[in-house]
């Protein structure tokens, strides 16, 4: 036991210090490397595997709605990315530069892509040109950078992997609905995939995407009480439509312009996936997303018969579909047990010269550490069972502490208390005015979330300014 409780004393409580509890559980479980490159990580093969698991999710409900695939390049000429106002003042700070091709300077500096909004727009303006055309539904997987200050692995980078999609419309109405359509794809994938409860809604004027007429919003609380903005789908209306000069044809034989769409989700994820079920063994892997949903783990396997055993019941569970493994190393049960505990993988099966007697195995939960005895002839029916139960428990119990950390204020003092001292979400009336929205984040350091889809009338005055007010707004500080 003495290799087990070393493996766990290497990861930081949580309620010590959660900054670097993340940190050790990212690094030990080896998701991430430090790359030489400062503010960029290498993602290794299990971090890899989960990003792998993610792609695959979300490329199926994108392509169910008819979106397709394509890859647009790496650069943006800067005449390009000068064409929308808003959009090139909203993402300069963050933007890396390329000055030279080999050793010549280059007579227009280029962009690394942080986003790739004005290459779709300069790729639709010559693609679209009658209504037959409309709508194009592309996304791409790439990665983009932007060029961080503060970074953590994940959470904040100065690359990343991300997907994002790009659709044009014919009218203003189809714009909106897909933008919706998108919103809810991502919270319907957190919530049945990786057991996050999410809250849907817009983003204030402040806090929408550069350029954007309106941009849509999931937002998960993670373990400490801070938000993450888990994935965002935004309107752009005509705005960029016209600064590139994107028009087409209508049935009515007039030019009219077109409307367009945005939607993103990044590796940023896998952070939210780590904070929001991980605990201070380490990860907590939704079955759904996990890598590997099942380790079989022999006990004294230099016994005759226990290798062979635990191999059949290895590949039995791969045939029934269970994403499985045999760890087979000459590493101590003890130190496999932590191993597996840290790496978040959601079952653990042991089998040993006693179990096979008695013609059982043990199945052991990673969300509860419940012990359960299957017996060898119903392992393809009972894993699996026990699964989808980890499955709607993660979530459950990431649903109650969401609902244990939200509260409702209704005066500015009882505000600001509670975003210093209950960390989570924070209800509370806004009127609208910037002004609020600037002091909210100056006195408290917490930032407005979304408004939430479901409104809730908690007062009739402005949180912060007393002013009538009619809308509730999620706030929390947020990674």
């Amino acid at each position: 036991m003495a290799d087990q409780k070393k493996l766990v004393e290497e990861i930081t409580s949580m309620k010590e210090d959660f900054a670097q509890w993340y940190t050790d559980v990212v690094k030990k479980a080896e998701l991430i490397d430090y790359a030489s490159v400062k503010g960029c990580m290498v993602i290794k093969p299990a971090g890899y595997a989960l990003w792998e698991n993610i792609q695959k999710e979300l490329d199926k409900r994108f392509k169910e709605t008819g979106v397709e695939n394509v890859y647009m390049p790496l650069f943006i000429p800067e005449s390009l990315l000068q064409r929308e106002k808003d959009h090139v003042e909203g993402f300069a700070p963050e933007v890396a530069w390329v000055t030279h091709g080999g050793l010549e300077p280059l007579t227009e500096r280029l962009c690394v892509r942080p986003t790739s909004e004005t290459l779709f727009c300069d790729f639709y303006k010559d693609e679209v040109h009658s209504y037959r055309d409309l709508p194009k539904l592309y996304n791409q997987w790439c990665s983009v950078v932007r060029w961080e200050k503060t970074t953590r692995p994940f959470l904040r980078s100065r690359e990343f992997l991300w997907q994002e999609g790009h659709t044009v419309h014919a009218t203003a109405e189809d714009a909106q609905a897909r933008t919706i359509q998108m919103l809810n794809v991502y919270a319907d994938f957190c919530e049945q995939v990786l057991a996050i409860p999410v809250i849907k809604g817009r983003k204030t004027d402040k806090e929408k995407f550069a350029g954007a007429e309106a941009t849509y919003t999931i937002e998960a609380l993670m373990h400490d009480g801070q938000a993450l903005q888990s994935g965002t789908s935004h309107n752009f209306g005509d705005g960029f439509a016209r600064a590139f000069g994107i028009q087409y044809t209508d049935k009515d034989n007039t030019m009219k312009f077109c409307h367009q769409t945005s939607w993103g989700m990044s590796t940023r994820i896998i952070g939210g996936i780590i904070m929001v079920h991980g605990d201070d063994s380490g990860l907590k892997l939704p079955p759904r997303i996990a890598p590997v949903q099942a380790v079989v783990i022999p006990i004294q396997q230099k016994k005759e018969g226990v290798m062979d055993c635990a191999a059949s019941l290895a590949d039995r569970l791969k045939a029934a579909g269970v994403r499985a493994k045999l760890d087979d190393s000459d590493k101590s049960p003890g130190f496999k047990f932590a191993e597996q505990e840290m790496r978040g993988i959601p079952v653990r099966v042991e089998i040993g010269p006693k179990d096979m007697e008695a013609g059982k195995c043990v199945a052991v939960r990673r969300d509860t550490g419940e012990k359960i005895d299957i017996a060898l002839d119903e392992l393809e029916k009972k894993i699996p069972e026990l699964l989808e139960a980890i499955q709607k428990n993660m979530f459950e119990m990431a649903l109650k502490h969401r609902e244990e950390h939200t509260y409702k204020a209704t005066e500015y003092a009882e505000f600001c208390d509670l975003i210093e001292n209950k960390p989570g979400f924070v209800k509370a009336m806004w009127c609208g005015d910037r002004a609020c929205e600037d002091k909210i984040k100056d006195d408290t350091r917490a930032t407005s979330r979304c408004m939430p889809f479901e409104q809730e009338q908690l007062s009739d005055k402005c949180i912060c300014c007393g002013k009538p007010a009619n809308k509730m707004v999620y706030w929390g500080r947020a990674y």
